[in-house]
């Protein structure tokens, strides 16, 4: 990862999963950790009611949310797909696609049943003087979304286990 400015959001956490399973999650089981009611286009802007967030696991893949009535706002963009070890992706939510940012996510093995995950959101210089202001909302987004991400990492290894 780059230290590209010294605006970039950087958070890194252990989950207890191998790292396959750790970046399957994140990836195609992005629906079930990600929490649409708090953090989505439709209920934050158009009032809609969410059904899922799908994360599509190819580089071109898209990240986007779907509403219930099946309209869907596209979020990102895979740039890197290099699984299990990282993925890259243009965030550019509530924003022209012009003004992405990106966020780069590794998955490292730790022990068998261990993986660190390093996530590095970067590029808030594209936003000029909104910069900052958009780089804290998101640093706020990345506390709150973790630690959905963690338990049903947890679960779902938890669940194979028991199969």
């Amino acid at each position: 990862m780059s230290a590209e400015t010294d605006l970039a959001i950087r958070r890194s956490l252990v989950v207890d999963a191998p790292v396959e399973r750790a970046f399957e999650v994140f990836t195609e089981g992005f629906g079930g950790w990600w929490p649409v009611s708090t953090h989505s286009v439709g209920a934050s802007i158009v009032d809609k009611p969410v059904r899922t967030a799908v994360f599509e696991p190819c580089l071109g893949g898209r990240v986007y949310e779907v509403m219930e009535d099946g309209t869907e706002a596209e979020w990102a963009e895979v740039t890197a797909w290099e699984p299990p070890a990282r993925l890259v992706y243009l965030w550019h939510l509530k924003r022209d696609r012009a003004e992405a940012t990106e966020v780069e996510i590794r998955f490292e093995s730790t022990a068998p049943d261990s993986t660190r995950v390093d996530i590095e959101h970067r590029g808030w210089e594209r936003l000029g003087a909104e910069g900052q202001t958009w780089r804290d909302r998101n640093m706020g987004g990345w506390a709150t979304l973790l630690p959905h991400y963690q338990s049903v990492v947890a679960t779902a290894d938890r669940e194979e286990e028991t199969v």
